[in-house]
């Protein structure tokens, strides 16, 4: 299996999502904002479908048309604090709008399956060099502002008070999920971006551990599903974003089921 180029860059491809996507989860999950990753993963999909109808490439206009709608999200949250989960919907609606106009009007149905369901066996050298870049910069921008990031979390009045400058880590943050879910719909598919998000995260959650710990044993549920599922797909020859998918579900149910420390 590891002697085909294609499957040694869905490993590596993998590999850097297993990581990138519990470090943007786990702030998600804590903030109960899962949710946004469902709205920005619709939203990159309809920055694929305007990429493909202007004629650029549609993995740079998603980046482009993710991070602006991450943005309007937290701006929109800024001002309207109690309609944060509505709001949520509108964007998503709107995306989801866009994308289903120029998928109809035939002008965008090239290629949209691959980012609908994901293609990460179709993934090239460019890709990876994309997910990696954005991959260390969440990495550095996590480290860099990790206190704030903490503070803000868990506390946004209290890290006010402290003055934190939480707008300023709020709009960084929705900078780097927008990143982060644009470069990895391409290989793992709007419809299971947000599993991966999500469902590590909350599979180490049942651990009750401390927050690095957290972090730590979701990256690693992170490889396991997506090693794992690109194993049974070769062997199956399934789909690998579904297969993938399954395999959150079956390890959030198994850290469900098995974890002792569960009550």
């Amino acid at each position: 299996m590891l002697s085909y180029p294609f499957m040694q860059n869905a490993l590596m491809a993998g590999a850097m999502i297993a990581i990138l996507c519990p470090i943007i989860g786990i702030f998600l999950v804590l903030r109960r904002y899962s949710m946004m990753g469902d709205t920005l993963a619709h939203s990159s999909l309809a920055g694929v479908a305007i990429g493909i109808v202007v004629g650029i490439s549609p993995t740079l206009s998603s980046v482009i048309f993710t991070t602006l709608a991450a943005i309007l999200i937290e701006f929109l949250r800024d001002r309207f604090k109690r309609y944060a989960e509505i709001l949520m919907s509108v964007v998503m609606t709107l995306s989801v709008g866009i994308a289903i106009i120029l998928v109809s009007s035939g002008q965008a149905n090239t290629n949209i399956n691959q980012y609908l369901f994901g293609s990460i066996l179709t993934v090239t050298r460019q890709d990876l060099i994309l997910v990696l870049v954005v991959t260390i910069i969440t990495i550095l921008a996590v480290s860099y502002f990790y206190n704030e990031l903490i503070y803000t979390t868990f506390d946004e009045d209290g890290a006010h008070i402290s003055n934190i400058k939480v707008k300023r880590v709020n709009y960084i943050f929705a900078l780097l999920m927008g990143l982060s879910i644009s470069v990895s719909i391409r290989i793992t598919g709007v419809l299971v971006i947000s599993s991966l998000i999500v469902l590590p995260v909350a599979s180490a959650m049942q651990f009750k551990k401390g927050f690095r710990q957290t972090l730590f044993i979701a990256v690693v549920i992170g490889l396991l599903d997506i090693m794992l599922g690109l194993i049974f797909s070769y062997v199956l020859d399934s789909a690998p974003g579904g297969t993938i998918a399954l395999m959150s579900v079956i390890t959030m149910v198994g850290s469900l089921l098995l974890n002792p420390f569960n009550k």
